[in-house]
């Protein structure tokens, strides 16, 4: 499977959305790549679904990403598992619902009243989870370029979230570095 070709059904590739997409998934793939190199991790599905992660932005009104849809930013990865299970590509799909931030909880979603399906989407397998930390680590920005977080400004981020999630990422941390924080 080409992964650039399933995003151009979705995207055209002249426009703004394509190309920051792209250029962010790329940087996501390069990095799970090389950290699957290192453990036993399909390296092939974790390039395809890491390019594939985000498909769900268009469908999102997010103008500063050229993303003119109906939905919240937030719902872009279960928007993306619909899309790639019509696809035909049911384990690629799971990774759009479960990379966002190090996974959301059912009991999240219900709690503050989240507009997401009331389901745990949350990364399981290997590939899943390698996807997910990378993806953290690679900002989309509006001109289309790629910003590089520290894992300063990650846990930052994170710790909005509660402590529960900071000490997720920094499992993936010594899991994928092999160094602990």
């Amino acid at each position: 499977m080409d992964p650039l070709e399933v995003i151009k059904k979705y995207y055209s590739p002249q426009s703004l959305a394509f190309i920051i997409l792209v250029n962010h998934s790329q940087k996501v793939a390069e990095k799970a790549v090389k950290i699957a190199e290192n453990l036993n991790a399909d390296k092939q599905f974790i390039y395809e679904a890491a390019m594939l992660h985000d498909i769900g932005i268009f469908m999102t009104n997010t103008p500063k990403f050229d993303c003119h849809g109906k939905y919240p930013y937030l719902a872009h990865g279960y928007l993306g598992k619909e899309i790639l299970e019509k696809e035909g590509y049911p384990n690629h799909a799971l990774v759009c619902e479960r990379h966002t931030g190090v996974g959301i909880t059912k009991e999240e979603i219900v709690k503050k009243n989240l507009p997401l399906p009331q389901r745990d989407m949350i990364p399981i397998t290997l590939e899943e989870k390698i996807i997910a930390y990378a993806d953290k680590f690679f900002s989309k920005e509006s001109d289309g370029s790629v910003r590089v977080r520290t894992v300063d400004e990650i846990i930052k981020d994170l710790s909005r979230y509660g402590e529960e999630k900071v000490r997720i990422f920094k499992e993936w941390i010594n899991m994928f570095e092999g160094t602990a924080l």
